[in-house]
């Protein structure tokens, strides 16, 4: 059996601006003196005149973005997740956001896969903050494939996007000829009837594998990917519920407004089912290493297949 192949979507990241870089010369990307490891750097080496270090300084970055495209310029602003939704709030919210400007946002380093580094730089709370901005896309992928896919949407949307990535490499599951990335939409990649999973990010894949745990126990899951968390692809989230009648989320994000509560909030509106939230249960993180870390936390594959059966 041959080993699969895995890649941080961080890596993702720097590689499709890049290539995007070669298209299209309206493209710049700002970095907060944190090239080498949101992978901005890749773009730097390529398009050194259109990569501005703004140093440790995420909230004056935030407005030089916001400055740049009211001028017609296309920035991606780029930072570990705690800074650029967090310590950068405000900034994103009232001069990108409310004026809904042109900026992309690339959050590397997010979740508790951060590892090591530790509580204070594992943010479980970015989806929840940035959801709350007006007409802000939230777009969380699940690996290379879809990051780099997810990127050049980002390009292509006019307003303002949040992308989130992460430190650990992840598998590489959507290397198929019929994979499509459409803002807003959802992903079936197993169908199933006893439950619906529905998970983002580095969740998807284990989401997968927690299936396949289920199978051999005879249940049967359904999974959805969701790399848009906003906006969100109700439609097939509701569909999912009413063919499944109880549905899971799983995400490598705080339980308190993220995907789960975008979940639940859309089927109390149209079909209100039973929904179990798998997820940072709020709490803070701690250091340690990143795949010991996401066991503990419980989003795992066999933590999350033990959870969906006692759900059931």
């Amino acid at each position: 059996m041959s080993e699969v192949k895995k890649i941080a979507t961080r890596e993702s990241y720097g590689n499709a601006l890049a290539e995007l870089g070669k298209e299209h010369d309206n493209l710049y990307v700002l970095d907060a003196d944190l090239a080498a490891a949101t992978k901005t750097g890749i773009f730097k080496k390529a398009f050194p005149e259109r990569h501005i270090d703004c140093g440790i300084a995420e909230s004056n970055m935030m407005g030089i973005a916001a400055g740049m495209a009211s001028t017609g310029k296309v920035p991606f602003v780029s930072s570990f997740a705690m800074f650029a939704a967090g310590r950068a709030y405000e900034q994103v919210r009232n001069t990108i956001g409310y004026p809904h400007l042109n900026v992309k946002i690339g959050a590397t380093h997010a979740g508790i896969s951060v590892g090591e580094d530790g509580a204070t730089h594992q943010c479980n709370e970015d989806i929840a903050l940035m959801r709350t901005i007006p007409g802000m896309v939230v777009i969380n992928p699940s690996d290379d494939v879809e990051a780099k896919a997810a990127v050049k949407a980002a390009f292509e949307h006019d307003g303002p996007v949040y992308m989130r990535f992460g430190r650990l490499a992840v598998p590489v599951i959507n290397d198929r000829a019929d994979y499509k990335f459409e803002l807003g939409k959802g992903v079936v990649l197993r169908e199933g009837k006893d439950v619906t999973i529905v998970a983002t990010g580095l969740c998807v894949n284990e989401s997968l594998q927690a299936a396949e745990l289920l199978a051999a126990e005879g249940i049967e899951a359904k999974v959805i990917n969701i790399h848009t968390i906003k906006p969100l692809d109700e439609e097939l989230i509701v569909a999912a519920a009413k063919e499944t009648g109880r549905v899971v989320t799983v995400e490598e994000h705080s339980v308190i407004g993220g995907l789960g509560s975008a979940v639940c909030d859309a089927l109390c509106a149209s079909y209100p089912a039973p929904v179990l939230k798998i997820g940072v249960q709020d709490t803070f993180g701690e250091s340690g290493p990143a795949l010991e870390l996401i066991k503990k936390y419980g989003l795992d594959r066999e933590s999350i297949a033990a959870k969906v059966k006692a759900f059931l």
